[in-house]
């Protein structure tokens, strides 16, 4: 019975079953049962994370301190109606009410929200001349996206975070209807450039480029809303370092950050004074963001400046401790591993989110579809890490959630057990 975001029904009756099911859950005890029931942030619910949920207001439990949780209807009604997007479980109902409504703008948005994500150009002309609302309409879901931003295939309804291989003819119709480029969603901050540029399905559809181009080419802010999040800044924090190239080179503001993600070695150093040290513009956490996004993105010569410059070796993304070799191993960048393992980077660091090491980062990467003309590079890096004294954890060699663990592969690789030597567990080598 998990409660997962899909299409939205047009019968209420469905959801007031799952709301019913999920009361039912919680009070049989049964912990295999609320395991599987997932709650509006795509987390698994526990009876001890249950507690911690009540004070995101999702859930009551008695004041009493009585161990016995309890959810009342209404609770799970609201955890139904967020799961699926929307404020309240009042909002679920009015929605499915105006779909089931064939003339309403709600019924003839989703219609044509439908076509963006499908690339369908034909019902998308025809919805846009037989109603002239639809292109600065607005979704009535939590985030209330207008028809440009689903170009995005971000920020949405999972289920719609689609990109077709026409998504730029798609995005051209809805600005000559006369779409709003800037809008943002209900978080004041999301525009559809920022958007697009951040997201991994107009990438992997071959479109971002052309998609952030041609909205430029239409006007839209280059450095997105004011007051709003940098669109190069977050293209950099989400491993789209294509997209904050192209925004640099489209007039993007940099600072240090964005400058030394980017590449732009003549930007950087204007934020440094001539004795080494920083300029006014310009603040230490910028200097390390920019130092880990300069290693994950092949950045050399900017690696190179700021280690000069006195960058720590050891510096870490804030909150979980990702050092630059861990990103230049990932990403195979043998030049940046050979820099930092010169200048004694540390080899056997811990990141806070997965527990990996660079070595073990340098696997996986490998492990995974590689850039075009980095793929033999990871056994280059690998030799490298090993030669500098690191190791693996056993447990990174096995990942139960793989088709194939990597374990599997390595040991299938003469080559990379070569480049391991010893570092494998129990390869007896």
């Amino acid at each position: 019975m998990d409660i997962k975001p899909t299409p939205i029904s047009s019968e209420l009756e469905q959801y007031q079953k799952l709301a019913l099911d999920l009361v039912e859950a919680y009070r049989s005890g049964d912990s295999e049962a609320l395991k599987r029931v997932e709650v509006y942030s795509g987390r698994k619910l526990t009876w001890a994370e249950l507690r911690a949920a009540v004070n995101q207001r999702l859930v009551k439990v008695p004041e009493s301190g009585d161990s016995t949780v309890d959810i009342s209807l209404p609770d799970a009604q609201l955890l139904v109606a967020r799961r699926q997007g929307f404020e309240s479980w009042q909002r679920l109902a009015a929605h499915i009410e105006s779909i089931n409504q064939p003339g309403s703008l709600v019924s003839k948005f989703e219609s044509a929200v439908d076509a963006v994500v499908a690339g369908d150009v034909v019902t998308l002309k025809r919805l846009l001349r037989e109603n002239s609302q639809l292109v600065r309409a607005r979704s009535t879901l939590v985030h209330q996206s207008t028809l440009l931003h689903y170009v995005s295939a971000n920020g949405v309804e999972d289920f719609r975070q689609k990109t077709p291989k026409n998504a730029v003819e798609v995005a051209k119709i809805l600005l000559a209807a006369g779409a709003e480029i800037d809008a943002v969603q209900a978080d004041g901050q999301s525009t559809t450039l920022g958007l697009v540029a951040t997201s991994v399905h107009p990438l992997v559809a071959g479109v971002q480029i052309e998609l952030l181009e041609t909205l430029i080419d239409a006007g839209a802010a280059v450095d997105g809303a004011s007051g709003g999040w940098n669109p190069l800044i977050a293209a950099l924090h989400n491993g789209r370092g294509e997209a904050a190239m192209f925004l640099a080179k489209r007039g993007a503001q940099l600072d240090l950050e964005g400058a030394a993600g980017v590449g732009r070695l003549d930007v950087v150093r204007q934020f440094f004074n001539e004795d080494g040290s920083l300029k006014a513009n310009a603040t230490r956490a910028q200097m390390e963001s920019g130092f880990i996004w300069a290693c994950e993105y092949g950045q050399t010569s900017t690696v190179e400046f700021l280690l000069k410059s006195g960058i720590a070796l050891d510096a870490t993304l804030r909150h979980n401790g990702q050092t630059g070799l861990h990103w230049a191993a990932y990403c195979a960048h043998t030049d940046i591993v050979k820099l930092l393992i010169e200048r004694n980077a540390p080899v056997n660091v811990k990141d806070e989110n997965f527990g990996g090491k660079p070595l073990g980062w340098a696997l996986y990467g490998w492990s995974e579809p590689a850039p075009e003309g980095r793929r033999d590079n990871y056994y280059d890096v690998v030799s490298l890490l090993v030669a500098a004294g690191a190791t693996v954890d056993p447990e990174w060699l096995a990942d139960p959630d793989r088709e194939s663990p990597l374990a599997e592969k390595v040991r299938a690789d003469l080559r990379m057990l070569a480049a391991l030597g010893s570092a494998l567990p129990g390869t007896g080598s």
